[in-house]
């Protein structure tokens, strides 16, 4: 592989020209793509095939389900009042005057009320022609507008529901914030900022395709409003530092007197065999989401891989081309005149404690990680999104909360289908009744033809707390035991519930299935079964100490102001198993850049403790500011209040901060210095493995470099 890379790099080096005008082609044709061929994204989350939601489609097929729905509460001293019923009549016909609304109904008809028994509080249901996820923003906004216009007539009025979920969008001020601490960091660490400039637009080339591309498919399938989004800051994150691993090897060796030509071939078979190993790494951890069998999260992990895999041939052949332009100019100016290189005097001083003290430096780091984990064991996940305290949505949801009870703010609905559905469904509801935590049981709602029924039934409690998840399963029991017909149990805490059940069997499958191809391919590079093993358990303390942090500050509260969060609650369910997949990918990146420095020197003859500190000295400081990067892109996603990407955005953070500096600074060394030369011990039995030569110890040797060179020619 280095020997096909070298050949790529030097390739890409004289037809520089043509490279770069091909990648901004494809950048061009995917803008316009975007701009012609997108679609909506759908910001709610169902698995077909469960009970929810087969549920949710026999009941749109038999009752008409319609479109989005938002419910504006009203809150007022006595509502039946003249002049509050008034002010009331002429917010429904506003309501039903509003640009794409079907429906408004009146809180106050005698044929339907919906006002509570202390008069105080009453809602109307506001159905809009277009689904779930479809309101557009200008719908949204008349309906804000025409909410806060009533407010004037002295009566509370907030607004929540489906129909007011807003699509989350991309390039905020905090993300731009993030991009450009990154790329302080850069010219930082290139002491250039031309060579920092470079590196961030050679990025966001690929991050634009691999976003575009998502965004393009938006407009041929159903995409979660959160996919282009996790996309961008992967993308952007990993481009950085892909580009900087090989734009750092390549000033390596203009600084040990190499040619441009040579240096960038060098640098693409060393540095880019060690992008393509990590890159395909993140890929299996991420197209590995599809055996959870779940399609919104399959398209999430394949958009995400999609776009990792952009970021690997950006790396691999627009940065050498654009290094082709730069030439010496990627060094500052005082080591193109000769200047001595900086010192690294730390990083040498840190891996030389870590050596010295390798079993109470493996202790610590276990021990720490594993305090930080400790919130872990107190996990809870839902669906049903937390809204921002003080939001209009929130405000809506507390008077409802007050006015008729918690359980009005995730009513669970029942549907009996089969001959005589509705007298079972009447039949059932005083049993129904008397189940646990169950606070209003509505009369049965027949279908004409007496083939199906529905039946609401209110929980006492909210829509996010564990009494309501707990009622999903006594309603099932119970029913379960019903004869003569069909019943299903939906709403959105059914849903939150079935996709959590789904993801939790499919956890433990994906872990082993994606771990597993990972130690395979761990094994491949570094011909050694302890050093990938030693990884994989590194990985489990970043985990671990990851998704902590995340519950002792999103459900905890802990330090929640410092991350702009406004309300805490249970994680959203996919959180776990997205961040562990994208997770397990850049942990082994930093895995393959760090130790395959290290495995390098072992392969010149180092002994173990030399090959941990010479490889280190080497790889450090670079990890060091590839880690800064990524986490500074995804830190600038926490402040933005979208739920889904606040919290993975903080996990992943954390994570890599952890993996960075603990684990791979800390836990690797140490292990590995306590292994000594059983770290690089490869079975017999499995000798007969192909050598991957990721660190280019094939292209070491200057004269082979000549003639590859003179061969290409």
């Amino acid at each position: 592989m280095a020997r096909l890379l070298y050949r790529l790099g030097t390739a890409a080096h004289r037809h520089r020209l043509v490279v770069v005008l091909v990648w901004l082609v494809a950048l061009l044709g995917v803008g316009v793509g975007a701009l012609t061929l997108s679609g909506q994204t759908a910001t709610s989350f169902s698995i077909p095939g469960q009970e929810s939601t087969v549920a949710l489609e026999k009941m749109d097929a038999k009752f008409g389900a319609g479109g989005a729905t938002a419910r504006v509460v009203v809150s007022g001293e006595d509502l039946t009042r003249p002049e509050n019923a008034q002010q009331i009549g002429a917010l429904v016909q506003t309501l039903n005057g509003l640009p794409g609304v079907q429906s408004a109904t009146n809180p106050l008809d005698p044929a339907a009320p919906t006002i509570n028994q202390g008069l105080d509080t009453a809602f109307s249901t506001v159905t809009y022609d277009a689904p779930v996820g479809g309101v557009a923003p200008e719908d949204q906004k008349a309906l804000f507008d025409a909410v806060e216009a009533a407010k004037a007539g002295g009566l509370t009025v907030e607004v929540g529901g489906e129909a007011t979920t807003a699509v989350p969008e991309i390039g905020g001020i905090s993300e731009v914030a993030g991009v450009l601490i990154a790329l302080l960091i850069l010219a930082l660490t290139y002491g250039s900022l031309v060579a920092a400039g470079m590196n961030l637009l050679t990025a966001s080339v690929g991050v634009g395709i691999g976003a575009l591309g998502v965004v393009i498919a938006s407009g041929f399938m159903d995409l979660q409003s959160t996919t282009p989004i996790l996309a961008t800051m992967l993308g952007l994150a990993v481009g950085i530092d892909y580009a900087l691993f090989i734009i750092n090897r390549y000033r390596h060796e203009l600084r040990d007197g190499a040619d441009v030509e040579t240096a960038i071939g060098t640098a693409v078979g060393t540095a880019g065999s060690a992008v393509v190993t990590a890159g395909l790494t993140v890929v299996i951890a991420l197209a590995g989401l599809a055996i959870a069998g779940i399609p919104f999260l399959t398209q999430m992990g394949i958009a995400a891989a999609l776009t990792i895999v952009v970021a690997v041939l950006v790396a691999i052949t627009l940065v050498p081309a654009v290094l082709s332009f730069l030439g010496r100019r990627a060094l500052p100016r005082k080591e193109r005149e000769g200047g001595p290189v900086r010192d690294r005097g730390f990083v040498a001083g840190w891996i030389s404690a870590i050596t010295r003290r390798a079993l109470p430096a493996l202790l610590l780091s276990v021990i720490g990680l594993g305090v930080i984990a400790i919130p872990l064991t107190s996990l809870n996940t839902t669906l049903v999104p937390t809204q921002p305290e003080g939001s209009t949505q929130a405000r809506s949801a507390e008077l409802i909360a007050e006015g008729f009870g918690p359980g009005f703010n995730g009513p669970l609905v029942v549907l009996f289908e089969g001959e005589g559905a509705a007298q079972a469904a009447t039949a059932a509801s005083p049993a129904i009744a008397d189940l646990p935590d169950v606070g209003v049981v509505a009369p049965p709602v027949p279908h004409p033809d007496g083939t199906a029924a529905l039946l609401s039934v209110i929980p006492e409690s909210g829509p996010t707390s564990e009494a309501t998840e707990q009622l999903v399963a006594d309603l099932r029991a119970y029913l379960a035991g019903v004869d003569g017909v069909q019943t299903y149990v939906t709403g959105s805490t059914a849903v939150s519930v079935d996709v959590a059940k789904t993801l939790d069997e499919a956890l433990p499958v994906y872990l082993a299935v994606v771990v597993g191809l990972a130690l395979v391919l761990l094994v491949l590079v570094f011909r050694s079964l302890l050093v990938p093993i030693v990884g994989v358990l590194g990985f489990l303390l970043t985990i671990g100490a990851s998704l902590g942090a995340t519950v002792a500050v999103f459900q905890w509260g802990w330090l929640a102001e410092a991350v702009n969060l406004d309300t805490t609650g249970p994680l959203i369910s996919l959180t776990p198993i997205i961040v562990i997949g994208i997770l397990f990918g850049l942990a082994m990146d930093y895995q393959v850049f760090l130790v395959s420095r290290m495995h390098e020197a072992h392969h010149r003859g180092l002994g173990p403790v030399e090959s941990i500190t010479t490889g280190f000295r080497q790889a450090a400081p670079v990890v060091v500011a590839a880690a800064l990067i990524m986490f500074s892109v995804f830190a600038g996603f926490v402040p933005a209040g979208e739920p889904t990407v606040k919290s993975i955005a903080f996990a992943l953070a954390i994570g890599i901060l952890v993996d960075a500096f603990v684990v791979r600074m800390v836990f690797v060394p140490a292990a590995l210095k306590l292994l000594g030369e059983k770290a690089w011990w490869l079975p017999r039995w499995l000798k007969w493995l192909p050598v991957v030569d990721v660190e280019g110890a094939g292209l070491t040797a200057g004269k082979e470099q000549r003639e590859l060179a003179a061969a290409d020619r």
